[in-house]
Parts: structure tokens; C-alpha cells; sequence
């Protein structure tokens, strides 16, 4: 089917936005499938934005299918980020008949656009379509890491597809194409302890909301890992965002939400990011609108200021750092407060790991850091090539460079090698 058949064009008044507003505004500088027009030539674009107006898989959040003209009354009026833009706006995908109809027209615009080299701010709906957003790279045969800004894990075990079973549909897909799946900013409060339990049983990373604030620079590697990003609003505090049905007074503050959505449109692997769960019947004056704006604002602006300083394409741009280990004098990093791993250490002389070298690379263009992983078996390495270079900080390095095993390492080498 092509691809302008699943879309409904935009209707200004519903934006209430004319071109003009001001003399240089992000609104005039999308070409947008506006109802009087044709819907946009995608040749040569670089990022597209699409609509979602389903709301049937939201819990207790019914009138989130409305979010994406509401955010785009306030993202169309500011100004405009970068000068090489080339942004679609593609419209709106209706509801369909059953939510698992619009399951499918999501991943396959989706699809569509990433088979394009287009990366894509898909506007929700409920954020049970992070489950269609996924199935897209699943048609792509591509091995991806998730990274979620949600207050929860939502692994709810449910037949139905819903904004807290997703990620529990997504783990039982076969075959499966999940790499790791990252959370920030979860609350203990909200998720049962079996849940935490099972997040570290998954070998998956977990970072509570005060670990994320107290660091924002290990976020931004977190989600520098990912190719998908996928932000339930309600992880922002209600002060800040009281336009969702499941408020909370604790979350990430606004200005927050906008490094986090800065740091994802920087991120040279990703390709998808998705801002769910937005409800403009809690909003007030449009605060809660307004802040995706800028979050949005912040994507677009790092998106079109990428490094593309990934240690793959260019190995003229970054310094290589190798620090031998030495296996009579091994410490193991500290597990990281809230967890259960401290009696789950990993059996290093079954791992046959010692006197192992760590290998440690440093853009030149940004000082961004990454770590390789070794993987022993050809087929594995084939299959996760994007995935053996872990983003890091320089606080990994220092951490071998005292003959300590970093964390994040050891945990992504568990995983592509057992």
C-alpha cells in the first residue's frame, strides 16, 4: 500500500497555525500534507513526523488519540532549530477498526520511511504503539537496543496489547530482534519488586529516576546505545506535565525531558522516537503541550546537529585506548544501589576473561567515549556488530585503568557471549 493512503491530512485550523507567524518559524519550515495540499515529496528528507490518533490501548489515559494537532498548536510556532533542515510533517494516522489495525499501519509507515534512511517522531496515542514502533525494525531484520523514559517497566502479562503489557509482547516476539532494553527514570513505587527482579534476570539496565537526574551524562550514553526511544509522559512530574491520566508529583522536570530528547536526536544510531500518553483533556493552557514542543524543539535541533562520530564510519576521527586487565588482582565495579545483581556475579574463571584487554575509543570531534566488547562466536558477532561498541564515559576508563571490570562492560558481554 503506499504510503499516503494511511494518512489524513492536517487541518490548519485544528493547529490554528498560518505561515508567517513569524518571520522565521519551525511551522514554515516543514513541508506539512496540509488538507488544500499534496502530500509532501520525501525525496531528500531526513526526518519525518507522524501523527497517531489511537488512544484504545492507553489505561485510564482514553483521549491521548488527540495529542498529536494539540502539540503541533505549539512545536509549529517556535523557531527554528537548525538551517539544513529537511522535515516532513506526513499528517495523522487514524484509528483503524481494531487497535491491532493500527498496530499494523504504524509499523508499516514506519518501515516504510527507515527503509528510506528517514528517522521518524512518531506522536502518539498510547504508548502500547512503542510495540508497533519495535515491529518496524523486526521487518527491517535489524537487532535493536530500546530505551524507555517511563516511570514504569510495563511487563504486565496480558493477552491484550496495552501501554503497560508492551514490553512484555515485545520480550515474547519470535524470533526476536531485542538486543537490551534500557529504562530511565522508573519509580520503585510503581513497579512490583518480581518486576525489578525480572529486569535484572533479563540482563536488561534499569535506572531509577533520582540515579538518572543525579547523572544525566550515563543517560546520555544510555540512549546514545539506542536506536529507538520510546517516552511515556507520564514520567514527568505532574507540575511540569498535568496532561496525562496517571499524574505522578514525582518524575523528571521539564527542562529534563528536553536534555534527554536533546541527547536522543544526537545519537548517530538512532532512527525512532516516540512521545506517548500525552492527554489534552488534563492540560492546562496548553503547558503540558508546550513542553513536548520544546522537547521536540531540542530533538530536531540535536538531530540536525549529529557528530556522526560513531567509531564505525571513520576511523581517522577517534583515539584507541587499551588497557590490560590483570586476573590475580581483579575488583569488580560496584552493583549499582536498587539491585539484585551483588549475588548474581557473573563466575569469571568459567568466562575465561583474565588477563583480558579492554579496548577504549574517544571521538575526536565530540570526546565521546565508547568501549568494544569481544564476541568469540563469528555468527553472534555478525549478528550484533552495531551492539559490540557500548557507549561510555571516561569514568569507565578510569574504572579499568584501576584494574577494575566496569559494570556496563561485563554486562554486555555476558550477553553476546553466553
Amino acid at each position: 500500500m503506499e504510503l499516503q493512503s494511511y494518512f489524513e491530512p492536517i487541518s490548519r485550523a485544528s493547529v490554528d497555525f498560518l505561515e508567517g507567524d513569524f518571520d522565521v518559524c519551525l511551522g514554515s519550515a516543514i513541508d506539512t500534507y496540509w488538507e488544500e495540499g499534496a502530500f509532501p515529496n520525501l525525496q531528500n528528507v531526513t526526518l519525518a513526523i507522524v501523527g497517531v490518533c489511537e488512544d484504545r490501548g492507553a489505561i485510564r489515559n482514553n483521549g491521548c488519540g488527540a495529542a498529536p494537532d494539540t502539540i503541533r498548536r505549539k512545536l509549529y510556532r517556535l523557531a527554528t532549530p537548525a538551517d539544513n533542515m529537511a522535515v516532513v510533517d506526513l499528517g495523522n494516522i487514524a484509528p483503524g477498526c481494531t487497535p491491532e489495525d493500527t498496530q499494523y499501519a504504524v509499523t508499516e509507515v514506519l518501515y516504510q520511511l527507515m527503509d528510506r534512511n528517514i528517522a521518524v517522531i512518531i506522536l502518539g496515542g498510547g504508548q502500547d504503539l512503542t510495540l508497533a514502533q519495535y515491529k518496524a525494525y523486526e521487518i527491517l531484520g535489524r537487532v535493536i537496543n530500546i530505551t524507555a523514559i517511563d516511570s514504569r517497566f510495563d511487563l504486565a502479562e496480558t493477552e491484550r496489547v496495552d501501554s503497560y503489557s508492551y514490553l512484555y509482547h515485545i520480550i515474547r516476539q519470535d524470533p526476536n530482534y531485542l538486543f537490551n532494553y534500557t529504562n530511565i527514570g522508573y519509580q520503585t513505587y510503581f513497579n512490583e519488586r518480581k518486576l525489578i527482579g525480572l529486569i535484572d534476570d533479563l540482563k536488561f539496565d534499569a535506572f531509577r529516576l533520582g540515579e538518572a537526574q543525579g547523572d544525566m551524562t550515563r543517560a546520555e550514553t544510555l540512549i546514545r546505545a539506542a536506536d529507538m526511544v520510546t517516552v511515556d509522559m507520564s514520567s514527568v512530574r505532574q507540575s511540569d506535565c498535568p496532561a496525562n491520566g496517571n499524574p505522578s508529583p514525582h518524575g523528571f522536570y521539564g527542562e529534563e525531558l528536553c536534555q534527554l530528547a536533546r541527547f536522543a536526536g544526537m545519537s548517530d544510531k538512532l532512527t525512532s522516537f516516540g512521545v506517548y500518553e500525552l492527554n489534552p483533556r488534563y492540560d492546562h493552557n496548553f503547558q503540558s503541550a508546550h513542553l513536548v514542543a520544546h522537547a521536540l524543539w531540542y530533538f530536531i535541533e540535536g538531530y540536525y546537529n549529529r557528530y556522526f562520530d560513531f567509531p564505525y564510519r571513520d576511523k581517522e576521527n577517534y583515539k584507541r585506548f587499551l588497557v590490560t586487565l590483570n586476573r590475580n588482582d581483579f575488583l569488580m565495579s560496584p552493583v549499582r544501589s536498587g539491585s539484585s545483581q551483588a549475588e548474581e556475579t557473573p563466575n569469571f574463571e568459567d568466562a575465561d576473561i583474565h588477563n583480558m584487554e579492554i579496548v577504549f575509543v574517544k571521538s575526536k570531534k565530540s570526546d565521546r567515549w565508547w568501549m568494544e566488547v569481544p564476541c568469540d562466536l563469528d555468527e553472534r558477532r555478525e549478528r550484533y556488530m552495531r551492539h559490540l561498541l557500548v557507549p561510555c564515559t571516561y569514568q569507565e576508563y578510569e574504572q579499568a585503568m584501576k584494574n577494575e571490570i566496569p559494570d556496563l562492560w561485563m554486562r554486555y558481554y555476558f550477553r553476546v557471549n553466553s
